[in-house]
């Protein structure tokens, strides 16, 4: 217990600066990589994006066994079947994948729910999400992704300058792409709850950086001669402590939710759970490294005088 102790105490003195050569290569790497799988494999859609008929039902018993139902409903040869409780704990929504066909073929897969579950349940609502609605939705997704980088990048621009800007969205950029990435190579389901942990990722990830960015301004005042690459080493070892604690706690939760929380949440989970690693590491390896390449002020520059300009004296 005692390094950790320490550890929370004082400063480590970890070289990020001599290891942010190899951050930014693995994170070229992963990147790349990322971008190959999407262009290749693409995303395995959910309903949301896709298409696919959605049902509300109640059933007789005081809670509903969604196992149960699960296991009856994916034999019907329908595709993957999604249930998820809400409301009232017999209250369930039953999530199946556009069939092949027409709106006939949709009618008859909801007629085949209904003939297995019986009449004993109560059928409050049916729909039928189309395919130009999931690409209306799809689009709309894009849009928001785009808009929430942007914003942030505005947000540190405004509170800092333009070059903690360009490491925040370099950064995030990394995130959300390498969720992406994930995704793909695994063939996790991409629905609206996946999207939205996209966006809360990118929230969570320039959280920790600008705490980081206002340690290495902070520092930048108050040694004007330390080098860059010092101020930084000392700015991430001086927040490390922070970081390391708030990422663990929080990902200790999402990985409850991904062991315990079913099926429903499964993607949501392990986007979090991604985002808040791969988060963590694009704060200490990109955001805050960057910095040595696109120099920000320090404040103690010195104007350069005209050419040909004689020196005045005092």
């Amino acid at each position: 217990m005692r390094p950790l102790f320490v550890f929370l105490r004082e400063p480590p003195h970890i070289p990020f600066v001599k290891l942010h050569t190899l951050g930014f290569v693995i994170s070229v790497l992963l990147t790349l990589a990322s971008i190959g799988l999407l262009a290749t494999r693409g995303l395995n859609f959910g309903i949301d994006f896709r298409g696919g008929i959605v049902m509300e039902v109640k059933v007789p018993t005081p809670a509903a066994d969604l196992e149960g139902m699960r296991g009856t409903l994916n034999g019907l040869n329908l595709g993957e079947v999604s249930l998820q409780s809400f409301g009232a704990p017999n209250d369930v929504l039953i999530r199946l994948p556009r069939q092949p066909g027409d709106d006939k073929a949709q009618q008859k897969g909801v007629e085949t729910v209904r003939a297995t579950l019986g009449p004993t349940f109560e059928y409050r609502r049916t729909e039928v999400v189309g395919p130009k609605v999931g690409g209306e939705l799809i689009q709309a997704g894009e849009i928001a992704t785009v808009l929430a980088i942007l914003a942030i990048a505005a947000y540190v621009w405004f509170r800092f300058e333009w070059q903690f800007g360009l490491g925040a969205v370099v950064s995030t950029f990394h995130d959300v792409v390498t969720t992406l990435g994930l995704f793909s190579l695994l063939q996790l389901e991409f629905n609206l709850t996946t999207l939205a942990a996209i966006l809360t990722i990118a929230g969570y990830s320039i959280n920790d950086t600008v705490v980081i960015y206002d340690r290495v301004r902070e520092t930048l005042r108050k040694f004007k001669q330390m080098p860059l690459d010092g101020v930084v080493d000392l700015s991430l070892n001086e927040t490390l402590s922070r970081t390391v604690l708030t990422s663990s706690v929080t990902a200790v939760a999402v990985l409850a939710l991904l062991l315990f929380g079913g099926e429903v949440i499964r993607g949501f989970s392990a986007a979090m759970l991604w985002g808040i690693i791969i988060g963590t590491y694009s704060s200490l390896f990109i955001a805050a490294p960057l910095l040595l390449h696109v120099k920000p002020r320090r404040g103690n520059e010195k104007a350069t005088p005209p050419a040909g300009a004689k020196p005045t004296k005092a």
